[in-house]
């Protein structure tokens, strides 16, 4: 049992998964699954695709980590790929979604104090959001829930809800110095910001000279369809912060800038000691590539219409049961009436692996490479699984 070894951070599931490849995971029982959840979003590609594990093995030969007192070559093409898709001008590396948000608040006030605007210091949050669990991250989430315990909390943080854009404009006043936005809030329920309220958001931030984050976390690199989540409300922020999915498994975290915000970022002012090493670039560089050139975009696209499509569908012949299907591209989010976790349990019964947030909401993160009949398999399990509590 984990429990007996390791410190009780997760409530985990009775399942010990020992092998995976593509879509499919097996428990040490040798039962097969449906991974759909992707490891929570970090495997977009699948389990062990043999390209990426290739690439990395190779690059596992040559040189696994150097100080970043040198440069690698992966991590300079890794950052060369980021900043020619769109990923803004200059780009930090770490280990993770929460070091990266963490970057990206330094980075933020950094920016303002560099402008000789000391009280410009406050980091704007939605309600419901989530960006990640070290202090500054934690306190940037507006989730009372994971504060508990950890007070007294680092100040200069306020948030308020995204349901009125004019009250949540209406708080990025002259001492904020940077809104901090998940485009689509994933442990908040995959609830997906209205591209109005981005671009009201955007604008009110250029007005009060305060920089907009996007924490493309999870929604990032190809889950929205795009390749960055902005790309997709047509509203480009001065920061973005990516992890999760970047290299197929392996931890990564990337915060790309624009050159305003590069320009006062001097050598001192941050760092992490295995951040952008030679293996997670190389896995990196590898993923980013067979997302594009397999054209898996465009997949994703089509694969959301025909999920959405079989969930509303699913929807309608259990109304009493099922409150909501939202999301986009492979990050959908189902919103249950009743309690989620018989459906859930059952899932996991049934081969199908998915988890819940929100307390009410079944997240289903699919990696890239499923097919429809992977969905349709899915769709019969949840279907059961609803008919199974009657």
């Amino acid at each position: 049992m984990s429990s007996n070894y390791l410190l009780n951070t997760y409530a985990r599931y009775p399942i010990t998964l020992v092998k995976g490849k593509g879509k499919f995971v097996w428990d040490s029982k040798n039962k097969k699954y449906l991974d759909f959840l992707s490891s929570l979003g970090c495997t977009p590609l699948g389990h062990c695709h043999p390209a990426i594990e290739k690439d990395t093995l190779k690059q596992f030969k040559k040189l696994l980590h150097t100080s970043n007192l040198y440069s690698s070559l992966p991590s300079i093409k890794l950052a060369k790929f980021l900043i020619n898709h769109g990923g803004l001008d200059k780009i930090f590396f770490c280990n993770s979604g929460t070091e990266a948000n963490e970057a990206a608040i330094k980075f933020s006030r950094k920016y303002q104090y560099q402008k000789k605007l000391k009280n410009k210091n406050i980091i704007l949050s939605a309600s419901h959001s989530f960006h990640g669990r070290t202090l500054g991250a934690l306190t940037a989430t507006a989730k009372k829930k994971i504060q508990i315990g950890f007070g007294p909390l680092p100040r200069g943080f306020k948030y308020q809800s995204w349901k009125n854009t004019k009250f949540f404009c209406d708080a990025i006043d002259e001492n904020v110095a940077a809104v901090i936005l998940e485009p689509i809030q994933g442990e908040g329920g995959i609830h997906v910001a209205k591209k109005s309220f981005l671009k009201a958001v955007r604008k009110k931030c250029n007005k009060m000279g305060a920089l907009l984050i996007f924490d493309e976390v999870q929604c990032g690199l190809g889950r929205t369809g795009e390749l960055f989540a902005y790309q997709s409300f047509g509203v480009k922020p001065d920061i973005i912060t990516l992890a999760k999915g970047i290299a197929n498994g392996l931890p990564l975290g990337a915060v790309c800038v624009n050159n305003l915000v590069a320009r006062t970022i001097q050598p001192g002012d941050h760092g992490s000691t295995f951040g952008g090493n030679a293996i997670s670039c190389a896995a990196a560089l590898s993923t980013l590539n067979i997302i594009i050139k397999k054209k898996y975009l465009s997949k994703i696209k089509k694969l959301s219409f025909y999920l959405k499509q079989k969930l509303e569908l699913l929807q309608k012949k259990h109304p009493n049961d099922i409150k909501e299907i939202r999301g986009m591209g492979l990050m959908i989010g189902i919103e249950f009436k009743i309690n989620p976790k018989p459906i859930l349990f059952f899932c996991q019964r049934s081969r199908l692996l998915a988890n819940i947030v929100a307390e009410n909401t079944l997240r289903l993160l699919p990696p890239y490479i499923i097919k429809k009949s992977d969905i349709d398999f899915a769709i019969r399990i949840l279907e059961k699984s609803l008919q199974s509590k009657k």
